[in-house]
């Protein structure tokens, strides 16, 4: 373990100091480096040495973000104090609030925490408190979950107990195709994700349309900062291929939805941190889907940037280091993005953008595979066989739908079809 020293400018010398828990990559993450060191200074700790990071950090640690102990020693061993630690990364919630409240900074309890990454404890303190939400069962195999599903009748979701990004979510209309979504659901793992023994969890089916919230979580209350209405594909998964966020949303102001917000984060446990919430607004009225302990992920709080001003960096190291985050709109647009598939499974030769053709609308395009790449399409792979995004702001939901239409057809994928 390795740490650089402080290399503040004069100027900036008075700014408080963070602990930032890993950086995650530069196409999703970037803009929340960039808010965030306006206000404050950044020491990173994460394995690698910093790449694209360096111009919004003033300090690195070579050190593993997993292992609580070697943080702490790392934050002990500074020349300064620290304001507050946090983290935006699904994997390191859990050691970034044992970090901060180690080191008696502000943050939400372990345990709550932990119960937002075990989607099935967290439905358990949820259906203790009487928040509305999916009925669910965690099973240790096909037979468990064959009982499951037909304890809680079809169709039924089946989705793994500790991932995001709607990986391995797939619906199972009848009994004919339950096997083959629980295979779906189970063949999806990445590194340093938890295991259980009962890794599977079968929900009941929720109708409606899904929406995503943005909070802050302050003393233990919620406001939210905006909603994004998910775009699905690929059936029977829920491939998020798009998102839509408008400052204006009057779900904003829905009594319904805020008391479903605020009294499922009481039931967790959370106390302080930015939340992103996923909901269904069901014929019986919005029911919980899951909820994260950090900001959402998908550029979906870039897009309320874009449509509110309010910017989630600053949102999130404000409530780190003590202070009463800004969470009131500056204007009111509509922002949104959509990610591109190719229209069958492919290697990768090229991507063209003829930029003459993008809208002046167009926010923003990144291209988020390179030659060589393989795409394949869910359920065989899910946001992984993505080859580009792109974003726009208008006035309204109408504008952002068009624009998006015309930037998708400036970007083309070339490539090797794959048997």
């Amino acid at each position: 373990m390795t740490k650089d020293h402080l290399d503040a400018a004069p100027s900036d010398a008075q700014k408080p100091l963070l602990l930032l828990v890993g950086s995650g990559g530069q196409v999703w993450r970037e803009y929340m480096l960039r808010a965030m060191a306006t206000r404050y200074r950044l020491h990173l700790l994460a394995p690698e040495p910093p790449t694209w990071q360096a111009p919004y950090i003033v300090a690195h640690s070579s050190v593993n973000t997993l292992d609580v102990e070697a943080m702490i020693q790392v934050a002990k061993g500074s020349a300064e104090s620290f304001a507050g630690a946090l983290t935006y990364e699904e994997t390191r919630v859990e050691s970034a609030a044992a970090l901060a409240t180690a080191l008696g900074l502000r943050t939400s309890p372990v345990e709550a925490v932990r119960a937002c990454r075990d989607k099935f404890a967290g439905r358990e303190l949820m259906k203790a408190a009487g928040v509305p939400q999916a009925e669910s069962i965690a099973v240790a195999d096909f037979a468990e979950a064959r009982q499951a599903a037909e304890r809680i009748g079809y169709p039924v979701v089946v989705k793994p107990r500790a991932l995001s990004a709607s990986n391995g979510v797939m619906l199972a209309p009848d009994a004919d195709s339950l096997e083959a979504a629980y295979q779906d659901a189970g063949s999806i793992w990445f590194d340093e994700v938890p295991t259980y023994e009962r890794s599977i969890l079968v929900e009941e089916y929720l109708d409606g349309p899904e929406i995503s919230v943005e909070a802050v979580c302050r003393d233990g209350v919620v406001t939210a900062l905006f909603v994004a209405r998910k775009r699905l594909g690929y059936a029977p998964g829920f491939e998020e291929v798009g998102h839509l966020v408008e400052a204006a949303d009057p779900l904003l102001s829905d009594p319904e939805l805020l008391k479903v917000l605020q009294d499922s984060h009481t039931a967790l446990g959370l106390t302080d941190t930015v939340t992103h919430t996923e909901l269904r607004l069901t014929s019986t009225g919005p029911r919980i889907v899951e909820i994260n302990a950090r900001v959402g992920g998908d550029r979906i709080p870039y897009l309320g940037g874009l449509a509110t001003g309010v910017e989630i960096g600053l949102v999130a190291a404000d409530l780190a280091a003590g202070a009463v985050p800004e969470t009131t709109a500056s204007w009111e647009r509509a922002a949104a993005v959509r990610f591109l598939y190719p229209e069958h499974d492919l290697t990768v030769d090229s991507i063209d953008v003829d930029r003459s053709a993008l809208p002046a609308e167009v926010d923003d395009v990144q291209l988020l595979v390179g030659p060589g790449r393989e795409l394949r399409l869910p359920p065989k792979d899910h946001v992984r066989c993505r080859y580009a995004l792109v974003v726009a702001v208008g006035s309204n939901e109408q504008e952002c739908e068009a624009v998006l239409g015309r930037a998708a057809a400036a970007v083309t994928v070339h490539g090797t079809p794959l048997t």
